[in-house]
């Protein structure tokens, strides 16, 4: 880090008040240092570990969260602000919807029209911002996912757009655009897509959950049973198996388009080799997880509670000080 702490010794306390304040105290003499910033030295690069490894440190992530659980409104409603305008300005972009993420975010909290873009553009906008409050509910129930739940994610993106295609599953055949890639025949689709929902609700939930999410989008997607639409509603069914377990929103960066177009025609055109797009998810969830401890963690609220992870934190912090000296 480019800056030490000037004690050589950090205040060990195993009071989670007393850790919170230690880790507080550190980062006002250390205003140039963000605590995402600090997670990161923390934890181990991404690139040096095998996915069983990437996967145990995303545990640990979570573990640490989930002792600042339940999270408090103010701390819920800044996060879904953060997220639900990324979310949508990705996801759409990655489906060649023009419109920024700053004017994303002006659709969506000031309802404004944005000059030079379609109308669809706009509806697109709001249509995905209703599918995530819709997967945020079906998070919190206890009931399983399957078909009818995908089909109403599906309606609620394209209900003001193609109404007539909201929800139904396509009627002729279709191939992947830029690829040799043939979608399952349209009379499959019924079959297919009740065989996938027997999947999520008997094998998904023996699998990592990660996994189980990165899996899940790679079936759907592959069997692509609506005509269009299917790549964002493929990302919100992944994020609401994610967010079932306890994991954070994962983000698949509009910049990342052509590396996650390339992982899915790797897994298409090799036997079904998710590895690729496995580690785009894995990615994508480890920066939300640092993103959300860093401002739950730095949070008011949060002073009572996260003894696990304001140990760890202020044990490295102890650690750096000593090399310092």
């Amino acid at each position: 880090m480019s800056q030490r702490s000037s004690t050589s010794s950090l205040d060990l306390c195993p009071n989670a008040v007393k850790l919170y304040d230690t880790a507080l105290r550190w980062l006002k003499s250390h205003p140039s240092q963000r605590l995402d910033s600090v997670l990161l030295e923390i934890l181990a690069p991404i690139e040096t570990m095998d996915t069983a490894a990437q996967l145990a440190q995303l545990d640990q992530l979570k573990r640490w969260l989930d002792s600042f659980r339940p999270l408090p409104p103010a701390i819920l409603e800044e996060l879904k602000q953060r997220y639900d305008v990324r979310f949508t300005y990705n996801s759409n972009a990655i489906e060649g919807n023009t419109l920024t993420q700053s004017e994303t975010e002006l659709v969506l909290s000031k309802g404004i029209t944005i000059g030079g873009k379609t109308l669809a553009e706009h509806l697109e906008v709001i249509g995905h911002e209703e599918a995530i409050n819709y997967i945020e509910t079906l998070a919190q129930a206890q009931a399983p996912i399957g078909e009818w739940e995908i089909r109403q994610i599906h309606n609620l993106i394209l209900r003001k757009i193609s109404p007539a295609e909201a929800g139904q599953y396509r009627q002729l055949d279709v191939k992947a655009a830029g690829t040799e890639y043939v979608y399952p025949p349209h009379y499959q689709l019924p079959e297919l897509m009740s065989e996938f929902g027997g999947w999520l609700a008997a094998k998904a939930p023996n699998l990592h959950p990660v996994i189980a999410a990165t899996e899940a989008h790679y079936r759907f997607v592959s069997i692509h049973p609506f005509r269009d639409g299917n790549g964002r509603t493929g990302r919100l069914l992944m994020n609401l198996l994610l967010m079932k377990a306890g994991f954070p929103i994962a983000i698949i960066a509009n910049q990342q388009r052509q590396a996650y177009i390339e992982a899915l025609v790797q897994g298409q055109s090799s036997q079904d080799d998710m590895g690729p797009l496995l580690e785009i998810v894995i990615r994508a969830v480890r920066e939300s997880f640092v993103e959300t401890l860093a401002l739950v963690a730095s949070a008011a609220d949060s002073r009572s509670k996260g003894q696990p992870f304001y140990q760890e934190l202020v044990t490295f912090l102890n650690h750096e000080a000593n090399q310092s000296d």
